[in-house]
């Protein structure tokens, strides 16, 4: 299969979603609103997202009050690079709260901030995707510029998530297996 019909697919299937789960986040009454919701890991119906299922219930209302202590701190943030490593710096203590948990309450806090990523952040699961494609995974952020042309069509943060839920698949595209 094609990295350009994997995209197609992406767009097609995947993007629709995740535009809605942003706007969700998006159209919280306030920040304080949009910081819990992010920080429980709250989709829409009231539930925990699926891929934070593992956390541990102790972790979740930890990060939560020391997310909504830091609200000064998000509300300041002009960038998502800075909103990120705040949050990063914020939760770091908390254990059972990993890179993924991190990248995801920032993009969730973001997207009410109007702040979203010009980089794609790796953490476990992108990191998998872009050593398939051959990229650099070592750091914690890939410029666009250092994707494959099919990738750009696509905003920083769809990357992340394409990155994720294509990685078995992408070890195919780049070796025909």
């Amino acid at each position: 299969m094609k990295l350009t019909v994997l995209v197609q697919h992406y767009i097609r299937r995947c993007r629709p979603k995740a535009k809605e789960e942003l706007n969700w986040f998006r159209q919280q009454p306030s920040l304080d609103a949009t910081i819990s919701v992010a920080a429980l890991a709250i989709n829409s119906c009231g539930k925990r997202f699926s891929h934070q299922y593992k956390i541990p219930r102790s972790a979740i209302p930890r990060a939560l009050v020391k997310l909504l202590s830091a609200r000064d701190q998000i509300e300041r943030c002009r960038s998502f690079h800075d909103l990120h490593r705040m949050v990063e710096r914020v939760l770091s203590p908390i254990r059972g709260i990993g890179e993924l948990y991190v990248y995801d309450t920032a993009l969730r806090i973001g997207a009410k901030l109007e702040l979203l990523p010009k980089r794609v952040y790796l953490h476990r699961g992108t990191r998998v995707g872009a050593l398939a494609l051959g990229l650099n995974a070592t750091k914690s952020s890939l410029a666009i510029s250092q994707l494959p042309g099919e990738l750009k069509s696509l905003a920083p943060h769809e990357v992340e998530d394409f990155l994720c839920i294509y990685k078995a698949r992408l070890r195919t595209v780049v070796h025909g297996a």
